[in-house]
């Protein structure tokens, strides 16, 4: 009579299995989280740092034609009034 060891290999095979799958599991659920607070708040931090360089570069560009208007009104005006005078 032959004995096999195979329904006793079979039954080992299958608890270091789950063990392995348990770890597989536990090792992907913290690579998923990965810090994600930290990315996010640089996100956030380097978003604001293009808003802010942005707005200031458009308030710059607003204040030269502004200024460019004022001048060019400035003269204009000089111009009328030299006119007038004369």
């Amino acid at each position: 009579m032959a004995y096999t060891f195979a329904p006793i290999l079979t039954s080992l095979k299958k608890v270091y299995m789950k063990k392995v799958f348990a770890i597989l599991a536990v090792a992907a659920t913290f690579a998923a989280c990965n810090n994600a607070a930290e990315k996010t708040e640089a996100a956030v931090d380097s978003t604001v740092a293009v808003v802010d360089s942005t707005v200031s570069a458009v308030a710059d560009s607003a204040s030269n034609a502004v200024d460019a208007a004022a001048v060019k009104v400035d003269s204009t005006v000089k111009a009328v009034v030299d006119s007038i005078k004369k």
